[in-house]
């Protein structure tokens, strides 16, 4: 394959398209995926470490991103919380098929405040907001009618148009990157994989092997 040809094909990646900035590229990235049609363009498989170093991942639903960072929210004392407590890094990949583009995302992971987090939690829908309160997220449960009669019985503590109080035990957090991989399919497996990676107060792009 002639390389050069590859480096110029349409879909190809190259450098100088690239922002100077990982998160101004990736809302570009982001703003493709939305308009591309595809189902939950903002899952993203969060990968996280158990105080022991085992490896544990779930997709989560991105709510906002910016130049701080990728932001999400959830119980704080389920799985994930627990392991963020501990150890506060993470790795986030958006895998975006239809488009045969990846994003990889590390870095170090903040919670975020109470006041930072109820003006999300407040915007959810109702029944979302007594869900929140009715799982007690990654803990073993009898069965699927103690969740539901869980369920039932904070709906009458709270009817309408009594407003649902944010859970002391629910929050966002903030995913601070410190490396940002963007991939793209590319023709016989020769991909074309850009990383920024920190350093100081900038960044550097690095091409990666496929």
């Amino acid at each position: 394959m002639d390389i050069h040809r590859h480096e110029t094909a349409p879909g190809a990646l190259s450098e100088h398209m690239l922002a100077d900035d990982p998160m101004t590229q990736f809302a570009r990235w982001m703003s493709d995926a939305r308009a591309s049609g595809m189902p939950e363009p903002t899952a993203m498989v969060l990968a996280t470490a158990s105080p022991d170093g085992r490896p544990r991942a779930r997709t989560v639903l991105l709510k906002a991103h910016g130049h701080e960072g990728l932001t999400f929210y959830t119980n704080r004392t389920s799985r994930k919380g627990g392991d963020l407590a501990v150890n506060p890094l993470a790795c986030a990949v958006f895998p975006w098929y239809d488009l045969r583009r990846q994003v990889t995302v590390e870095g170090s992971v903040r919670a975020m405040s109470r006041e930072d987090s109820e003006p999300y939690f407040s915007s959810r829908p109702r029944e979302s907001q007594i869900g929140a309160w009715a799982s007690r997220q990654s803990q073993v449960i009898g069965s699927r009618s103690e969740l539901d009669r869980r369920f039932g019985e904070l709906e009458r503590r709270w009817p309408p148009p009594t407003p649902v109080p944010m859970p002391d035990f629910w929050g966002g957090y903030v995913l601070v990157p410190d490396s940002v991989e963007f991939w793209q399919g590319g023709a016989y497996r020769l991909h074309d994989r850009l990383r920024y990676r920190r350093r100081d107060s900038g960044w550097i792009i690095e091409r990666l092997s496929p």
